[in-house]
């Protein structure tokens, strides 16, 4: 049998909160949990932007005031509220109503004598203009005169027309959670999201690692921009233009890969398939399809999928608001006819709307093939049974859309069919829809939904627009999504378009259910992950929820097997729960290995048929590989 990919765990951070045990879905759904659920909620958010913490068992204040779980909300409820989902961008990003920049500025002279200044020797430019004529006053001082004109740049400041953005949770940091030693935001929030994952499946990750050969666990994860913060890519090419000094560090940690590499190199230790690819906005669902599709053909039996995007940076918002793709003051104003644009609605899928909002997170998922996640008693979250991939074709513009995404999602809801039924897929399927927020997307996409609707009879299909609360990630945007769609078959309520009063009229919502409030909508077997990203990178990725995905473990395995797995997914559930207390109490204990369990080459061992790794159970057979006639006899 072709392996069934498995996801048995995920974690991260996005403006809704932590990934793992859906607290950032519920962040989202905030209104519609019971008592309990709200309060675990306003715990776990909480303690992760550090308005209370745990000391010696008990919840304290940072004024050192002791409180409980239950008065959480009543205390600090707004600013929990408030630091969370999109808002306005914080100042330890930059301040947008007085962001920096360097202005121009040409100064001509108004007398024969020309400009004249004094400087240090050190500081006069090379190679001198010809133009000046410089004359030495003190040993390292200069007086310089300048003929005609100067053009200089100085230090200036701008009101920024892009003012909010999907941020991580005010207060969290996740760089005073581990020795992070200066490291890019992005990779701080991977180290973050990675731990998050790992221990959100409830397994031993040593025992896990050892369940199979070092070359059949694979990481795969990438960013669209990489590092763009001081400390990466951002640093390395504004460092000599400001006069500063450019690091050994920045380059090396800015590329787009170092997501895969961190987690390879500082999380699980693993020396298996390392794969990172990027594909615009469905960046993580590629990286996803490379997973699924090495565990179907047997290649991997063990996957992290990730993606990661901290960019919140004048120069990315600066470059995507020149393209017209971001909401702005103005736009947001006129749509409101107001004088005050509404920062927490700046996202408006499927709306009137003028743009989308970037946001910044990191979504990790863990994925196993069915035979072993049964052997090692995994929680079952669900399955990816595909996802598919198409391009455009012929552009004029290369960020238009075209007709790749009626490729992917017909393909998708295809399978979906084939596999579970026509019943399952009209009445119990629903889109995590792309959903960017913009007036060419609201369109476009929805035309997609509407015709695939009809070529399969589907009514009221049902619609989620996760960007709408934590705005567009980019890279792991689609991990955004499958982390919802994952909220939505354990919780069965659906998140409405809360930032929107209608959907706009020219969407086409004949067939589609798409409602601005959230409710509640029973249970669920397929979730379709739609994402159409910039350049012609579509993608849709195919999930089943935790009931259809036992039914398929049933009919492959049969009941012996059930039976054996659910004796040990007691222990994972046992382990799962303990993470979860120790996580809503902000008790995380991330992962980072630096130089902690290096390998020695020196004793590694290695012949004809094997190759042994010093602290892996399991050696790597250098046998079977020929997948060719052999032409040596």
């Amino acid at each position: 049998m072709t392996a069934l990919p498995i996801i048995v765990g995920m974690g991260g951070i996005n403006a809704a909160g932590r990934t793992s045990f859906h607290q950032g879905y519920r962040r989202i759904i905030l209104d519609k949990l019971d008592d309990a659920a709200r309060e675990e909620t306003f715990l776990g958010l909480a303690t992760l932007m550090n308005l209370v913490s745990f000391k010696d068992g008990e919840l304290v204040t940072q004024d050192g005031e002791f409180i409980t779980a239950k008065d959480i909300e009543s205390k600090f409820g707004k600013q929990v509220v408030d630091g969370t989902l999109i808002r306005k961008i914080e100042k330890n990003h930059f301040d947008v109503d007085a962001t920096h920049w360097q202005q121009k500025l040409t100064i001509t002279a108004n007398s024969n004598e020309g400009i004249t200044f004094t400087c240090r020797k050190r500081d006069l430019p090379s190679p001198l203009p010809s133009s000046w004529v410089v004359e030495e006053i003190e040993p390292k001082t200069v007086s310089v005169r300048v003929p005609e004109q100067l053009e200089i740049k100085h230090d200036s400041y701008r009101d920024n027309p892009i003012k909010a953005a999907g941020q991580l949770p005010t207060g969290f940091e996740p760089a005073n959670m581990y020795n992070s030693r200066y490291q890019p935001r992005g990779l701080q929030a991977t180290i973050f999201a990675a731990t998050d994952a790992i221990k959100s499946t409830g397994l031993d990750w040593d025992f896990v690692m050892n369940s199979v050969r070092p070359d059949e666990i694979g990481t795969y994860s990438a960013s669209v921009a990489g590092q763009m913060d001081a400390e990466g890519l951002g640093g390395l090419v504004r460092s000599r233009l400001k006069g500063d000094r450019v690091s050994t560090k920045q380059l090396a940690l800015g590329l787009n890969t170092m997501s895969t590499d961190f987690i390879n190199a500082y999380v699980t230790g693993s020396v298996g398939t390392t794969f990172s690819t990027t594909g615009a906005c469905a960046t993580f669902l590629y990286n996803l399809r490379a997973a699924v599709n090495d565990i179907q053909a047997g290649r991997t039996r063990i996957a992290v999928v990730a993606s990661v995007e901290c960019a919140l940076t004048p120069e990315v918002i600066e470059g995507f608001g020149n393209m017209g793709a971001l909401a702005n003051e103005e736009g947001l104003k006129k749509l409101d006819n107001s004088d005050v644009a509404d920062h927490r609605r700046t996202s408006r899928p499927f709306g009137e709307n003028c743009g989308f909002t970037i946001g910044e997170g990191a979504q990790v998922a863990i994925l196993m093939d069915d035979k072993l996640a049964l052997e090692l008693g995994a929680q079952v979250m669900g399955s990816v049974v595909d996802v598919f991939v198409n391009a455009d074709g012929v552009k004029k513009s290369i960020t238009a859309p075209g007709p790749g995404n009626y490729i992917t999602m017909a393909k998708s809801v295809a399978l979906a069919q084939q596999i579970v039924g026509t019943e399952s897929l009209q009445k119990r399927s629903f889109i995590l829809a792309h959903g960017s927020s913009t007036p060419q997307n609201r369109v476009t996409e929805s035309a997609i939904y509407h015709r695939v609707a009809e070529a399969f009879s589907i009514e009221g299909w049902k619609l989620a627009a996760p960007k709408a609360f934590v705005g567009h990630t980019i890279a792991p945007a689609s991990g955004d999504q499958l982390a919802m769609a994952l909220g939505v078959f354990s919780h069965k309520i659906m998140p409405g378009i809360t930032t929107i009063d209608k959907v706009a009229d020219d969407v086409w919502s004949e067939h589609l259910d798409i409602r601005t409030e959230h409710y509640e909508c029973g249970e669920m077997d397929v979730a379709f992950i739609n994402s159409k990203g910039f350049g012609g990178n579509n993608a849709t990725a195919t999930v089943f929820s935790p009931k259809v995905t036992q039914q398929l473990l049933h009919k492959r395995h049969g009941e012996d097997a059930i039976a054996s797995y659910e004796l040990k997914l007691r222990d994972t559930t046992d382990s799962q729960q303990a993470y979860k207390l120790a996580a809503d109490k902000g008790q995380y204990e991330l992962i980072y290995r630096f130089g902690n369990g290096m390998i020695d080459e020196s004793e590694l061992t290695l012949d004809q048929s094997a190759l042994q790794i010093p602290g892996f159970e399991q050696a790597i057979s250098l046998s079977g590989l020929n997948q060719y006639q052999d032409i040596s006899k």
